[in-house]
């Protein structure tokens, strides 16, 4: 059913379309004059405009303008007892989607609205559909995504299994959808499981599924997300931090395709295109025996290196208007541009959160700013940044590779949980990070957050 109003000065013409239209199962308000119709669209939603041309006082046209300046959404159809070509074209260029003769066929009328009201229903599909695609979209400038969008477009059409690098925020899901997306499992579904999040306790239940009655609480037969994937792929975020007992299971399955659910007594045979990631160096992890080495062989075939924002600063720029669109489309706000100045000043921040950080900065900067984005409230927005001689000195002179990048991100966590009052959720947001990632990362930095906050307040005191 659709809500339709129809604007005519004859009174015969108005009860007898609002007769056929409440035939069909239309709800039909009416009106005989340009003024009332105005007032009316200001108060209430309608699907359908249709709008005599030849009115007393303001025409059709002239209405027609009236609505294109308030922004009415609702298609209109012009309906006209003294039609010409030019009366049409001017109709059409004004936003018309039909232009009907008097007098005017029940049928006619109703196959109008049909048309209409289905051309309506596709536009916005497509928009929704733009929007969907808009979110998983992978935005580049830079010769370092270049190369990476290459190596994805190689490995895409294969079964090769894809180990995606980088550090939080770069856009591993990202690639990872784009790598489905492209490859012949496109059809089947792009199931995640971000393996830091799941508690271990739970992780295998997640992964392969349970029967009813395998555990406590667990009332229904579960199906994982291994059989969720079922010919599509399955992408594993965060692999190195998977708990060792699972790194056998999901071992297991990659070589044998067979999974089975907790409490289950039989094998389920799953064809699944496995893709994984992580921030963390798996080599390293390897060698100190936390992570198996059998399975680093399984899934480290192709890897696939995401750089980090500070190495792709010419990126930024074209990330920036695709965010600022979005976002505006998301919250029905007019479009912002930022000034030469503003990204400029984006280009000097270092980006520890990444792409993520940069769309959260960029939704807070649209919010604070008018019509364009300046470089001074950039600077009032981006996170203080550490002095170079600071930053230097929080980095440990000797150790491997692994022990100073660890060195490095205690003191930057530190730092953040100072700087947001040790509030974790706020600092997370901050970070681009997870909660619950957060927490994991200060266990294992070694950070007692209990102890930090009350050195904190002794030295205050």
């Amino acid at each position: 059913m659709a809500h339709l109003l129809i604007v005519d000065d004859d009174a015969n013409t108005l009860a007898s379309l609002a007769r056929a239209f409440r035939l069909a199962g239309h709800d039909a308000t009416v009106c005989d004059n340009a003024g009332r119709a105005l007032e009316l669209v200001k108060s209430q939603h309608f699907d359908l405009i249709f709008s005599d041309v030849v009115m007393p006082g303001k025409d059709g046209l002239a209405l027609l303008e009236d609505f294109k300046t308030l922004g009415v959404s609702a298609p209109v159809v012009m309906i006209s007892g003294q039609a010409s070509i030019e009366m049409a074209v001017r109709a059409t260029r004004l936003g018309a989607v039909d232009f009907l003769e008097k007098p005017l066929s029940t049928e006619k009328l109703l196959l109008t609205v049909d048309n209409v009201l289905k051309l309506r229903r596709l536009e916005e599909e497509n928009r929704q559909l733009r929007q969907r695609v808009g979110k998983h979209e992978i935005i580049w400038k830079s010769e370092a995504m270049q190369r990476v969008m290459a190596q994805v477009e190689r490995v895409a059409a294969s079964e090769t299994r894809v180990c995606i690098l980088g550090e939080t925020g770069t856009g591993k899901e990202l690639i990872a959808r784009t790598v489905h997306a492209r490859s012949p499992r496109a059809a089947g579904s792009f199931v995640t499981l971000n393996c830091a999040a799941v508690p271990a306790e739970l992780i295998e239940s997640e992964l392969f599924g349970h029967e009813k009655g395998a555990f406590t609480g667990a009332a229904s037969r579960h199906v994982g997300k291994f059989e969720q994937a079922q010919h599509g792929t399955l992408f594993l975020d965060e692999i190195g931090d998977m708990p060792p007992v699972m790194q056998t299971k999901l071992l297991r399955v990659l070589e044998e395709s067979e999974i089975e659910r907790v409490g289950g007594d039989r094998p389920v045979t799953v064809n699944v295109r496995v893709v994984v990631a992580t921030h963390r160096n798996l080599e390293d992890l390897v060698k100190r025996g936390v992570f198996r080495q059998d399975l680093y062989h399984r899934i480290f075939v192709f890897p696939i290196a995401l750089p980090p924002l500070r190495e792709r600063l010419e990126d930024i720029p074209v990330l920036v208007e695709h965010f600022a669109r979005q976002i505006a489309d998301q919250n029905g706000w007019k479009t912002q541009s930022f000034m030469p100045e503003a990204l400029a000043a984006l280009k000097r921040y270092s980006w520890p959160g990444n792409v993520r950080e940069l769309r959260n900065i960029v939704e807070r900067l649209l919010l604070l700013s008018g019509d364009q984005v300046d470089a001074a409230t950039v600077e009032a927005t981006l996170p203080k940044q550490p002095s170079a001689a600071g930053a230097s000195q929080s980095v440990p002179a000797t150790g491997s590779l692994s022990e100073r990048v660890d060195g490095f991100e205690r003191e930057v966590l530190l730092a953040e949980l100072k700087r947001h009052s040790y509030r974790m959720t706020e600092t997370a947001k901050a970070l681009g990070l997870e909660r619950s990632h957060l927490y994991k990362k200060c266990q294992a930095l070694g950070i007692d957050l209990q102890a930090v906050k009350k050195g904190e307040s002794t030295e205050g005191a």
